[in-house]
């Protein structure tokens, strides 16, 4: 027999404050990208066009981020039990897909550049770069309140970080080929941002990886769970023990409660609040499937092991 709780405070919908800041960062992304596109042209600055190619992808990643979170926000049905949750998740990770890809093309075009470096208009480029800067500042204030919320809308925020950044690196270059002639910087810069934006996404692709496929929550440690719930009064034994993220808030946790003896089905409603409440306070898991029984599963391991099948 199986019992479950299922917390709905967990699952309440996104801010719509969150939503509505997303799509005003697309727009603001979109006039960068055209901005930094014509003046890197125009200044002959691989930095400006590099950084107009970051922010298009950009644009398009926090603009899926925006659909994503709506999506997200809709019922579960037949076909979809567990509702849409997941669509933040593939967001995520198409999110940081994206800003890896982008980032080995700037690494690949500020290495060829950097071998043949060229004349670069510096005045031109710290002004273009200036409205970049002035524009992502905004969006990362507009996302800041909202980053720790969502793996989702982290990865946006992280772009936003990154395109800052690399406004600020691109406006001293500017300074610097405007009065020194360095035209080397432009390529250089465009390599350490690069490496940058890789190490800070490479956390949010192996969340989302993780997530997708349902790993154990990095800070959940099962044997002692298992240790826990075997304290309670009337459990034998915890086993075939599973627990994975729906979304980077949310575990879900089921496992199989060997009774230590044989009672009835009524009986066991004060076992399962008293493991749903352990697991809602101790370990923040808001849902819970049991599946109760007495004696009856000769493998009473923790993890239940394939080969039993075979």
């Amino acid at each position: 027999m199986s019992a479950h709780l299922h917390s709905s405070g967990a699952l309440s919908g996104k801010s719509g404050v969150a939503q509505g800041r997303l799509i005003v960062v697309v727009m603001l992304n979109l006039l960068i990208t055209l901005a930094e596109l014509a003046g890197g042209m125009l200044a002959n600055s691989l930095a400006l066009v590099s950084d107009a190619v970051h922010n298009f992808g950009d644009t398009l990643s926090i603009f899926v981020a925006w659909l994503a979170g709506r999506i997200s926000d809709r019922d579960p049905n037949v076909r979809k039990t567990y509702g849409y949750r997941r669509a933040e998740i593939l967001s995520a990770l198409l999110n940081a897909s994206v800003l890896i890809v982008i980032c080995l093309f700037l690494l690949s075009e500020g290495w060829k550049r950097l071998m043949h470096p060229e004349s670069v208009k510096g005045g031109l480029m710290i002004w273009i770069a200036l409205i970049g800067f002035a524009a992502n500042f905004l969006s990362i204030l507009l996302l800041k309140k909202e980053e720790g919320k969502s793996l989702n809308i982290r990865a946006a925020y992280l772009h936003l970080l990154g395109d800052t950044l690399s406004s600020v690196a691109v406006i001293a270059g500017g300074i610097l080929i405007l009065f020194f002639r360095i035209y080397w910087i432009d390529p250089v810069l465009t390599l350490f941002i690069s490496l940058y934006i890789l190490k800070e996404t490479y956390e949010v692709l192996r969340q989302t990886v993780d997530i997708l496929m349902q790993g154990t929550p990095k800070d959940l440690d099962l044997n002692h769970v298992q240790h826990v719930l075997e304290q309670v009064e009337g459990i034998a034994n915890i086993h075939h023990v599973h627990a994975w993220n729906l979304s980077d808030r949310e575990i879900h946790f089921e496992c199989h409660v060997d009774l230590a003896e044989d009672i009835r089905i009524s009986e066991s409603e004060k076992i399962l609040n008293q493991v749903t409440e352990i697991l809602r306070e101790q370990f923040g898991i808001s849902h819970v499937t049991l599946q109760f029984e007495y004696n009856c599963c000769d493998d009473k391991q923790l993890l239940h092991s394939r080969k039993e099948e075979t």
